[in-house]
């Protein structure tokens, strides 16, 4: 078997170059630093973060973000001073004494003889309605009366003849003329009584004036038709002008007669003294209001139908402390007002007479000097509040 030698590792030749391949480069991870050198930039960075949150924590207790802002609000101080209680709603004027005007009768319109605007007295002639038949009827009806005057003179005339014969005329004769009288005279009676009927039912053909006054309105024209129901024209008597206005029923049993009123014109600026003369017992159910009449102090001249802007005066006080509508709130079924006490708005459960007005009367829950919120609108009790200056 042949023998295996071993290699043999060469010799390097005398002059032979190195080996020439490139090993790869090692690149030298950096020294941490020592913690003698770390330590001051750490610290610094520690005092800065401190710093900066002890800044924020005093600038939040300052600002107090989790608490309530105070609410800038108007407020008015309490004072005792004059206040007066009125009602305010509107009328018209009217004249205190009218009258609608309509015939007693049917017919045609013949003529009229007045305009709108003209001023008429008692018994004058407003409207002649066609009389063709009235007429006719009392023609008739006198001439059926002459025939029983005649009638009646005969008979009377037999009677008395009767009477003079005496002894001589038999009791039956003289009984038959006392009746054939009795007949006649209760014929004229009759007749007398058609003769005034037809001349009664011919003078309602002929409209007059009941009262003295001014034609307000006219809706009569030669050749309508009219009825007993028609209006032919309003009279009234414009020499006393009042207001007519209606109240609503929650303030009925408040309204009394000889109440002062103030009264303005529309289209004035002036107003003008008057009082409640008349107050009605009967509240229109289908409207709810109570009808009342106002009278002006002093004589006015104005077109009827103008409106008036009436404060009828209910109550008047020397002294009162009253607050705006809107101060008022109500809690738990209970009026109250905010009032301003070391910057928080405390809720004060008060009185007040409710009428329909800006401003309220306080008879209960406020003194002189409480600061009250003037609208309570979004403002709740206990909050802060800023009080705004004038």
């Amino acid at each position: 078997m042949p023998e295996h030698s071993s290699p043999q590792a060469m010799p390097a030749q005398s002059g032979a170059q190195p080996d020439k391949t490139t090993l790869p480069s090692v690149v030298a991870a950096p020294r941490p630093a020592s913690p003698g050198r770390r330590g001051p930039a750490r610290r610094l960075w520690l005092w800065a973060g401190a710093g900066l949150f002890g800044a924020a924590a005093g600038l939040a207790l300052i600002l107090q973000p989790w608490a309530p802002r105070a609410v800038p609000v108007a407020v008015e101080t309490a004072a005792l001073a004059p206040a007066t209680r009125v009602l305010a709603v509107n009328g018209r004027i009217a004249a205190e004494h009218s009258v609608g005007v309509r015939p007693l009768v049917s017919g045609r319109i013949a003529r009229v003889q007045v305009a709108e605007g003209d001023t008429v007295r008692p018994g004058d002639e407003l409207v002649q309605i066609d009389a063709s038949a009235p007429q006719a009827a009392l023609r008739q009806a006198v001439a059926g009366l002459d025939a029983a005057l005649v009638a009646q003179a005969q008979a009377q005339a037999t009677l008395e003849r009767s009477r003079a014969l005496g002894p001589n005329v038999a009791r039956t004769t003289l009984e038959t003329a006392e009746a054939a009288a009795r007949t006649a005279a209760q014929e004229v009676a009759r007749m007398t009584a058609l003769v005034d009927q037809a001349q009664i039912q011919l003078a309602n053909f002929t409209v007059r004036a009941p009262m003295a006054g001014t034609v307000l309105s006219l809706n009569a024209a030669p050749g309508q038709s009219v009825d007993p129901s028609t209006l032919l024209m309003t009279l009234a008597d414009l020499g006393r002008l009042v207001v007519e206005t209606d109240v609503d029923e929650a303030y009925a049993t408040q309204i009394r007669e000889d109440m002062p009123a103030v009264l303005q014109l529309v289209g004035e600026t002036a107003t003008r003294a008057g009082r409640v003369r008349l107050v009605s017992q009967r509240v229109d159910a289908a409207t709810g209001g109570l009808a009342v009449k106002l009278a002006f102090d002093a004589p006015v001249t104005a077109p009827v139908g103008l409106t008036v802007a009436v404060n009828i005066v209910i109550e008047r006080r020397d002294a009162a402390l009253t607050v705006p509508r809107a101060a008022l709130r109500t809690e738990d079924g209970r009026p109250g007002v905010l009032v301003v006490t070391d910057g928080v708005a405390r809720l004060r459960p008060v009185s007040v007479i409710d009428w329909p007005a800006p401003r309220l009367i306080v008879t209960e829950g406020l003194v002189p000097g409480d600061v009250v919120i003037r609208d309570a609108t979004g403002i709740a009790d206990g909050q802060p509040v800023r009080v705004e200056q004038p």
